[in-house]
């Protein structure tokens, strides 16, 4: 079978320091280089919002300015092993639409492309890594499994925010009553 691994939103505003950091997200990047390898091919998802974004408090929405278009906040971060990756797939572009997932906007109809370009690639796996666990992790995960691919997330290769608190929780019971799998990256051979 041949499986993907989907690198989910390593970028500065997502770890110590950043703009919407997640507690240790920075710490997941050694152990995300060090998967790299066993994959048939690397994929990594970028928030790339514009300065108005619809998500951000100050236009209504909830979440702290983050991941704004050509930003430090909006790179990759530094320490991630980027040579590996062949797509990077920049989402949330659309200023009046938030985007969790790596292979639907929220509205849940527009595609990002994602999921013809893993059919094109003949991948018959999903594993998910990255940032943040309960939001876009998760949202990848579950679009992943509901378009039809063996749905793995890489627990230790995560991390959450857990906002609401219990928020990380629920969402990796929704994962788990959809029939992903949750694994450690120790699982991966």
């Amino acid at each position: 079978m041949k499986k993907a691994l989907v690198v989910v939103d390593m970028q500065n505003d997502f770890c110590p320091g950043g703009s919407l950091a997640v507690n240790e997200g920075d710490k997941i990047v050694p152990i995300i280089n060090s998967l790299m390898d066993k994959f048939d091919i690397v994929i990594a998802t970028q928030d790339w919002h514009p300065a108005d974004h619809c998500s951000f408090k100050e236009n209504g929405g909830i979440w702290p300015k983050h991941a704004v278009q050509g930003t430090n906040g909006a790179d990759l971060h530094k320490d991630l092993d980027t040579k590996p990756i062949k797509m990077i797939l920049r989402k949330g572009m659309n200023k009046s639409m938030d985007s969790y997932s790596g292979f639907f906007e929220n509205d849940k109809v527009t595609s990002t492309g994602l999921e013809f370009f893993l059919d094109d690639m003949e991948i018959e796996e999903v594993w998910v890594c990255g940032l943040a666990r309960d939001y876009c992790c998760a949202y990848t995960a579950i679009d992943s499994k509901n378009g039809g691919f063996e749905t793995f997330l890489i627990e230790d290769a995560t991390r959450a925010v857990d906002l609401p608190e219990g928020n990380a929780e629920k969402m990796k019971q929704q994962m788990l009553d959809l029939g992903i799998k949750i694994v450690s990256s120790r699982d991966i051979c």
